[in-house]
């Protein structure tokens, strides 16, 4: 069976961190399902990318997925935060102790409000640690806290991309997908 990641998209998610996490999670043969939480398949990025979503998030709600990921963004963080049915999918994934993740403003404004960042170790854009409650912030690239990664924002992407194929496939497809892309290990 194969490796499954669910990437959640919005108007306004940050491009850098959408197309890096879709692109090394490809590199790793990792089954990437990228969903749109708008009313269409089109969604235009903070910086102006428009990314055409495989599917709407309401079509794969019931699939299982090993991986859960929000990029951040704004307004797309808040407008991921909104979306009730996400917020319930997340907890699932938490709840059944699979992995679910979320990079630069979502940790903080999608990952908190879900409720899924009790007593973890996490960080999120530094500017937005300020809205955390319950967690312990920690100003690293990358977080991981058992099945919950978090990272700080689009300079982190790569890294935060990498950590999520360890978590998933192991340090030995880590290191083939960077040395790949010519990034020391």
């Amino acid at each position: 069976m194969p490796t499954r990641a669910l990437i959640t998209v919005a108007d306004g998610v940050e491009d850098l961190e959408c197309v890096t996490l879709i692109d090394v999670l490809r590199r790793a043969e990792i089954e990437v399902v990228v969903a749109s939480i708008e009313g269409r398949r089109m969604v235009t990025c903070a910086r102006g990318t428009r990314l055409t979503a495989d599917t709407m998030l309401v079509d794969v709600l019931a699939q299982e997925f090993d991986l859960i990921v929000l990029p951040g963004g704004m307004p797309g963080a808040q407008r991921l935060a909104e979306h009730e049915p996400l917020a319930e999918r997340v907890r699932e994934q938490a709840r059944a102790g699979k992995c679910f993740a979320a990079i630069c403003a979502a940790p903080a404004v999608a990952l908190q409000q879900f409720g899924v960042l009790k007593q973890r170790r996490m960080t999120c854009y530094p500017a937005f640690s300020d809205r955390l409650s319950g967690c312990t912030f920690v100003d690293q690239p990358v977080v991981v806290d058992g099945n919950c990664i978090t990272s700080q924002g689009p300079g982190t992407a790569l890294e935060f991309a990498l950590t999520l194929v360890e978590h998933l496939r192991g340090k030995g497809t880590r290191k083939q997908v960077a040395e790949a892309m010519l990034i020391p290990s």
